[in-house]
């Protein structure tokens, strides 16, 4: 249900282009619109952004998109010069501009496909070496969490799928195994100082240890990302939006998706060698 109906791109992945522009006076976006439809730019999507003033001009059409093979700047210059014909009497300034092919659009969305799924076998490696397999699974099974609730959110927001967008999930993913695993790493010591104390116990004891330092870094962290979600234009928004909503569900997913998994993991596979007092049942205690 995630992925029924696909995602709105942004021009880095569709390719087209998309120019900043300034008025010295705020414009009639009415007759924006009407401009850049009669110059033959069709569907631009025209945001505000700092201020009234301000707009970034997206254009998508699969036209656009085209004409962008026989030169970069042909679309933008076809967008400047209908807006110099039209508001003669309301000058701007073109604060900058982005052209992208659809061949280099098609090329980032699969670069960013994969950097998600790097990170993931990076991950499992580093933790099967850094600690065992058994946290590994559990902590790539939380980080999916992550990424499937995300994705989630970003869909029921209608936000845009854009470069900003994968930086603010490959960073949910860091901040989301950060905390993952200094809740794990606290394990792992408090496994060679309790070792008659049945996995539960421990497992519980390690979360509540690490605990206050998880809700005083991820508060500090929810109130900066908030804070660009009041604050900040449209261009950074989405970011934050994204930030704001993983920093929950990274927190969440750390202490009751990772945890819970690992005391499955060791309960179905259980070390041969383990000296615990008590039974398995012990360490399956409910």
């Amino acid at each position: 249900a995630i992925f029924r109906g696909g995602f709105p791109y942004s021009i880095e992945f569709t390719g087209g282009t998309m120019m900043q522009v300034s008025f010295e006076r705020a414009p009639d976006v009415a007759k924006l619109r009407a401009t850049l439809a009669a110059a033959g730019i069709k569907g631009a999507e025209i945001t505000s952004y700092g201020s009234d003033r301000d707009f970034a001009i997206r254009a998508q059409d699969a036209e656009q998109v085209a004409a962008q093979e026989a030169g970069a700047e042909k679309v933008a210059t076809q967008i400047e010069a209908a807006l110099k014909g039209s508001f003669s009497d309301n000058p701007f300034k073109v604060m900058g501009t982005s052209s992208v092919g659809p061949r280099v659009g098609g090329e980032l969305r699969r670069g960013a496909v994969i950097a998600i799924l790097i990170s993931f076998l990076v991950t499992l490696a580093y933790l099967a070496w850094r600690f065992e397999w058994r946290f590994g699974l559990a902590a790539v099974l939380a980080t999916a969490h992550d990424i499937l609730t995300t994705i989630a959110f970003i869909k029921l927001l209608h936000l845009e799928i854009s470069l900003t967008v994968i930086a603010a999930i490959l960073t949910v993913i860091g901040y989301s195994l950060n905390d993952t695993i200094i809740i794990f790493d606290r394990v792992r010591e408090n496994l060679h100082k309790n070792r008659k104390m049945a996995f539960y116990d421990l497992l519980n004891l390690s979360v509540n240890e690490t605990l206050p330092r998880s809700i005083l870094t991820h508060a500090t962290t929810l109130a900066a990302t908030v804070s660009l979600l009041v604050l900040a234009g449209d261009v950074i928004r989405p970011f934050a939006w994204v930030m704001s909503f993983g920093i929950f569900t990274g927190t969440f997913s750390s202490i009751y998706i990772a945890s819970p998994i690992l005391m499955w993991v060791e309960n179905k596979y259980p070390r041969k060698n383990e000296a615990r007092a008590g039974t398995r049942a012990a360490v399956a205690r409910p």
